[in-house]
């Protein structure tokens, strides 16, 4: 499966983005899809995920309660709102799907990425 992450940009803090990531070549109904982040000089970090199986999501710590994975099968999509960006926010945003029915934040499990997009939370 290929991965395809768009959306990212500039944005004032308080503000809000919504991240697609667009799957190709295989139908993404038996992959669990996580969203990471990567800042400069950082290792990756989760942000969200969502399962396969049951579609129960999953956020990490630093973004609690701002984030909100979707997905929509059908049109082969996975989607993360995010509101109330920090600055801290700012990072590489990555989607990766593992063919498994549970996911995780661990990214070596992932087996398929997309190539990230860039969020920037400044004013």
């Amino acid at each position: 499966v290929q991965l395809q992450a768009s959306g990212g940009g500039l944005v004032q803090p308080g503000g809000s983005l919504r991240l697609s990531c667009a799957a190709s070549g295989s139908n993404l109904d038996y992959y669990s899809i996580g969203w990471f982040r990567q800042a400069p000089g950082e290792g990756r970090e989760g942000v969200a995920c969502i399962n396969s199986s049951d579609g129960n999501t999953y956020d990490g710590d630093s973004v609690r309660g701002r984030v909100t994975i979707s997905r929509d099968n059908a049109k082969n999509m996975v989607y993360l709102q995010m509101n109330s960006l920090k600055p801290e926010d700012s990072a590489v945003y990555y989607c990766a799907a593992e063919l498994g029915r549970w996911c995780n934040f661990l990214a070596d499990s992932y087996d398929y990425w997309g190539q990230g997009t860039q969020v920037t939370v400044s004013s």
